[in-house]
């Protein structure tokens, strides 16, 4: 299960498995590896029989594998979540030629988030049962698909039907990504899934607008310019070595399962409120973010309206790999107090008109989504057992991608409805401040207990943190 921010929204990748081939991966969380402690062996963690191993030379050892295998992987997530953001800068275009209003733009960006969502909790598991490049494959030809749906548009309803069929690919493809990584190596791999989405989704932002601002037939060109970097990538997953092999069950696994333990519902419900308000805050960035730099700065440049998303996204890339070592309530720490001062100083700019406060605040809120949502996950989820964390993830997923779509939908009703975009963006930045406090609070009346703690590191050895 994927997630990413941005378009979508797109920060985290779970790859829940329930196969007996799989039994000791039911939850990868795109998280990062604790370090081991000073003293500890290789002897002392807990066996992975996904780990590493000297592979025998056979028929299929001349395919890619391995970290070079890992790479490629990982620029197919840059790849699809920048072609997921793409649309961001291009909306104004979209909005010029068909008369629609800011509902639609957010209508448009949500009914993404559902379908990504959607895929994530259906197919999130195919990959175990089938096989990772199968999934892959199959994945990016839909992809493609919506790609060409995009640059043939002529409507809004062409416009959501490529956003369905882009976020139905890219949960797809994402779920197997993200296992395919940890088959190839579970360090790089649990690396490349924490800063891979932010990456994707802070180019495709920023690559649109350059491309809009100095090429032609922009709403054409970009598209046919990313069907070709997928084309190059899908010939290289296909000459990628499988990892998996075929097992029955794959009907099985498309059935979602959310649950939350009663011993686990205090540390969920202290993460949800910011896991909410993280995913809340991208939505808002993705959907409106250039028209808050246009009502800013008075500028019509294309370019300057994506520096929001890109700001956001890339400050959140910085954070998740500063603190990668931290402790699980240390990054939520840092998330909790970095998203409160960063969207206050965005609240402030946009009431004194400062675009430079603007950005500043933007950086300062990437910083808390970015920790926010690792901590968030790194918080709960290594304390739940082995056959818990699959539905609990997926329950953590649910509210993420809800917090993506809903409240930016409900943006776009206050911008045509309420009190226009500035009133819309305080009173945004206000709740998503508050459900931030409500975090913190949590946070600090529930002090995990030392075994809890020690919990996290054994977690961290089987992929989880």
């Amino acid at each position: 299960m994927t997630m990413h921010y941005g378009a979508g929204p797109g920060v985290g990748v779970v790859q829940a498995a329930r196969t007996p081939h799989a039994a000791a991966r039911i939850a990868s969380v795109q998280v990062l590896p604790a370090s081991r402690p000073a003293g500890e062996t290789a002897a002392a963690l807990p066996a992975d029989p996904f780990a590493r191993r000297p592979r025998r030379r056979g028929p299929g050892s001349h395919r890619l594998s391995g970290r070079p295998a890992v790479f490629v992987l990982a620029s197919v997530i840059v790849a699809l979540l920048a072609s997921s953001a793409a649309p961001t800068p291009l909306y104004a275009i979209y909005q010029s030629q068909w008369h629609f209003t800011p509902i639609t733009t957010t209508v448009v960006f949500g009914v993404y988030a559902v379908a990504v969502l959607a895929a994530l909790l259906t197919l999130g598991r195919l990959s175990d049962h089938v096989g990772r490049r199968p999934v892959l494959l199959t994945a990016l030809a839909v992809h493609v698909g919506s790609l060409v749906i995009f640059a043939n548009a002529t409507g809004v309803p062409a416009l959501l039907s490529a956003r369905v069929v882009q976020g139905l690919s890219t949960g797809a493809a994402l779920g197997a990504i993200g296992a395919a990584m940890l088959d190839m190596d579970r360090e790089l791999g649990t690396f490349a899934n924490a800063v891979a989405p932010g990456m994707g989704s802070a180019s495709g932002a920023i690559l649109s607008a350059l491309a809009i601002r100095f090429l032609p037939d922009p709403t054409h060109l970009i598209y046919l310019a990313l069907i070709g970097v997928l084309a190059l990538q899908a010939t290289a997953i296909a000459a990628m070595r499988e990892t998996v092999s075929r097992a029955p069950g794959a009907l099985a696994s498309l059935r979602p399962e959310i649950t939350l333990p009663r011993a686990l519902r205090a540390p969920v419900l202290t993460a949800v409120p910011v896991l909410f308000a993280v995913w809340a805050l991208a939505g808002l960035y993705g959907a409106l973010g250039p028209a808050l730099v246009h009502a800013l700065t008075g500028s019509g440049n294309v370019v300057l309206g994506s520096l929001s998303l890109f700001v956001l996204a890339g400050s959140a890339v910085v954070a998740i790999i500063v603190l990668r070592r931290a402790t699980a309530r240390t990054v939520m720490l840092v998330g909790i107090a970095a998203l409160i001062t960063g969207v206050a100083v965005t609240v402030l700019a946009v009431s004194l008109g400062s675009a430079a406060v603007f950005f500043a605040g933007s950086a300062i809120a990437g910083v808390g989504f970015g920790s926010g949502f690792q901590g968030g996950i790194r918080l709960v989820v290594p304390l739940a057992a082995p056959h818990q964390r699959a539905g609990l993830v997926s329950l953590l997923y649910v509210v993420s991608y809800l917090g993506l779509g809903v409240p930016a939908v409900a943006a776009g009703f206050g911008v045509v409805h309420g009190g226009g975009l500035t009133d819309t963006a305080r009173y945004y930045g206000a709740a998503v401040i508050v459900l931030a406090a409500l975090a913190l609070f949590g946070l600090l009346k529930n002090r995990p207990a030392p075994q809890s703690r020690a919990a996290e590191p054994a977690a961290a050895a089987q992929g989880i943190r």
